[in-house]
């Protein structure tokens, strides 16, 4: 089988669901695939050789300046000239099937060409009945023809009833995890404003990573870090909480490693504030809508959360697109909700949102 994915690379969160894939893609020999990335400069891809020799393109991504969307710089750097060449240029041919995580070039490629064509991803969730907040009927319209697929299959915290599939996560809790720092990932907001939030709270360590860091930095309490996986998942693993943005999957690691979570949503992005309504929903974060020393100060003192596991192989899936019957989703589903245990409350919270 001949498997092009394509994935959405605005985000790490999106590339790094597609590094378990790649992981297990990479130990059968009945699977040959390519991917291909787009949204972000070629040079700003970090921790890429599980994907071998994948392919970029300019494709679209979402201008942000402090902390929201920028919706006028997002449509004026939009190069819709060169998404349109490498779609028609694009050759699919020798494909069987295309994998896509929110990605336009590879979804309109195929779509043009007649490959059949499966979502995979959180945005694909947001088609079925789900919580949403603040989507509009621009956001309907973007999540229907951004990256349009033949199959949706989405990815979410529970199923609510719908072709939707828990998360995979791979790292395991630290045997013995030291918890003395907690781990700050804003990348849409001014490194100057979130050392300034922190900046009085000197009682507590912060590990803060951030795209516009260069080099580690040292500012007492607050240490400063590049973007890297490696470095990251460390910090992740040994922390006491996450303070971060909506994304999916570092609130799906930090529920796996049952790291409490202080959420600030970015600013006209329904997918992040649909996160936010779900996860305050089953009590699993606190919300942070501005950069507020008070609220972090508050947040630090509270209990920690319920666990949630999460499958870590996603074999199962990969079985199921050999298979190619991409429309029998309800054993597919059934057989990975199955690897999925909640706490306790979360279930009773779960049981009594009646969903």
């Amino acid at each position: 089988m001949k498997l092009l994915y394509g994935v959405q690379g605005t985000g790490n969160g999106h590339i790094a669901r597609a590094r378990i894939m790649a992981a297990a893609l990479a130990q059968r020999d009945d699977i040959d695939v390519d991917f291909v990335f787009t949204g972000r400069d070629p040079e700003k891809y970090f921790d890429m050789d599980v994907f071998g020799d994948y392919r970029t393109f300019s494709g679209l991504s979402f201008i942000t300046k402090h902390g929201r969307v920028d919706q006028w710089q997002t449509v004026k750097q939009a190069n819709v000239t060169a998404l349109f060449r490498d779609i028609r240029q694009f050759d699919t041919s020798k494909y069987d099937l295309m994998v896509n995580d929110f990605e336009p070039v590879t979804a309109w490629a195929a779509r043009r060409q007649k490959l059949p064509s499966i979502s995979i991803s959180h945005q694909a969730s947001f088609s079925y009945d789900v919580p949403k907040s603040g989507d509009t009927i621009l956001d309907k319209l973007l999540m229907r023809t951004f990256a349009p697929t033949d199959v949706q299959l989405g990815v979410h915290w529970y199923h609510f009833g719908h072709p939707i599939v828990p998360p995979f996560v791979a790292d395991k809790p630290a045997t013995v995890a030291s918890n003395q720092h907690v781990l700050v990932y804003l990348p849409f907001e001014d490194v100057n404003d979130v050392q300034q939030m922190l900046e009085p709270l000197s009682d507590q360590q912060f590990q803060c990573f951030h795209p516009e860091i260069k080099e580690a930095r040292d500012c007492g309490h607050i240490q400063w870090h590049p973007t890297s996986k490696v470095h990251f998942q460390k910090a992740l693993q040994h922390c006491s909480g996450v303070i971060a943005n909506g994304g999916f999957e570092l609130s799906s690691e930090a529920l796996h490693l049952g790291k409490k979570l202080l959420i600030k949503p970015l600013h006209g992005q329904f997918e992040q504030l649909s996160n936010v309504l779900t996860l305050n929903q089953l009590d699993l974060c606190q919300t942070l809508f501005q950069l507020d020393t008070d609220i972090v100060e508050e947040w630090l003192e509270s209990p920690d959360i319920e666990r949630i596991e999460f499958p870590d192989d996603p074999t199962p899936l990969i079985d199921w697109l050999k298979k190619g019957d991409l429309h029998d989703t309800k054993t597919l589903c059934e057989t990975l909700w199955k690897h999925v245990k909640y706490g306790d409350k979360t279930r009773s919270r779960l049981l009594s949102l009646a969903i």
